[in-house]
């Protein structure tokens, strides 16, 4: 036996002995007694609490500890806001040029942020740090806009204003992350916007330029259907002090969890996230699908299993290297920063279907 499958075999038996001790003798974390559908689940490495509901939204909660000497980045969303962060027009629709031009101040990029404005909007694809006085670096990017190659209103057409958004729904995710599609990514865009229509009862494309996710997504009925779900759940953070990331169940169907390497960070990419996750809940309120409550040792075993699978290795850039593990049913990727003797920032699990 190899010594990665002997790991994967304890991995395998410290859950369901986790799961097992979860079920009666876990310490309760709720202020007042928990209903059927609400426990504590420890893993190995992580400790689950949840759900917290909002009508076709639940999320749980992922405690943990911090990563040994964590460091804090800046997101991107709010170095763009504070000009830390300028991201170039290319006219290489799968590729722009991002700088961070602070002194001090180190920056995470996530894939899946929209960056709004240049000549069309566009999603960065990976995960990439970005050290202070950076320089230009490349970064590989999808169009989300397919119809406008100009200067849109008072938008520079040489680089891009902000980065409030992510692709909201998990086909955009999968086109952007794991098939690495432009027609996927334009074909998801579409649905998303088709989806997004349904969800709030009418027409969320922009006047000003139909085909732009970032605009349907701004979209003053998408943001009122989502303003109810941050309303109830944006402050379950606030509860306990050592959360470092979230799962996410729409439909009582498992969509995606992202955990980051300390309770610091997250909290700085939570704002972004839950907003994410509330938009595609609208997104998919209307179909009103009637799957089996997810129960929580489903999604400790989800995050376990996301964790196994084929390996595979993307060097970014030599400071940011993304391991991506697949299997049939889930896609997992961690990202590594090789400044700091590889240190894992942040870990995306998805479902793929």
């Amino acid at each position: 036996m190899n010594q990665r499958t002997f790991a994967v075999l304890i991995g395998l038996l410290t859950f369901i002995v986790g799961v097992a001790i979860a079920k009666v003798t876990l310490p309760n974390i709720w202020r007042t007694p928990p209903s059927p559908t609400k426990r504590d689940l420890q893993l190995s490495n992580y400790k689950l609490s949840g759900p917290y509901e909002h009508e076709n939204l639940s999320i749980f909660l992922i405690h943990g500890p911090d990563q040994p000497n964590a460091m804090l980045f800046t997101p991107l969303q709010e170095a763009m806001d504070r000009k830390l962060v300028i991201v170039h027009e290319t006219s290489d629709v799968n590729e722009l040029a991002i700088e961070n031009v602070s002194s001090s101040e180190e920056v995470f990029v996530q894939a899946g942020d929209i960056v709004k404005g240049g000549q069309q909007d566009r999603v960065l694809a990976v995960d990439l740090i970005l050290p202070a006085h950076s320089g230009k670096m490349p970064i590989a990017a999808f169009c989300v806009e397919q119809s406008r190659w100009q200067q849109r209103g008072l938008e520079h057409a040489d680089q891009f204003s902000l980065s409030e958004n992510m692709v909201a729904t998990k086909d955009l995710k999968l086109a952007t992350k794991q098939e690495a599609s432009q027609a996927r990514v334009w074909s998801g865009v579409a649905t998303a916007q088709e989806k997004l229509s349904s969800g709030v009862n009418g027409d969320v494309r922009s006047t000003v330029s139909e085909s732009s996710l970032q605009l349907a997504q701004e979209n003053h009925q998408v943001q009122e259907s989502a303003a109810p779900y941050l309303s109830k759940l944006s402050s379950i953070v606030d509860e306990a002090n050592d959360v470092i990331g979230f799962a996410f169940v729409i439909n009582n169907k498992l969509n995606s969890a992202e955990v980051y390497s300390s309770r610091a960070m997250f909290k700085r990419f939570w704002p972004k996230l839950i907003k994410t996750a509330a938009i595609e809940a609208v997104a998919e309120h209307s179909l009103n699908e009637k799957n089996e409550v997810v129960p929580i040792a489903a999604v400790g075993e989800f995050l376990v299993v996301s964790e196994q699978g084929a390996e595979s290795l993307n060097e970014v850039t030599k400071r940011t290297h993304m391991l991506k593990r697949e299997s049939e049913k889930n896609l997992f990727f961690e990202t590594r920063d090789m400044a700091h003797d590889g240190v894992w920032i942040h870990r995306s699990y998805m479902t793929r279907f």
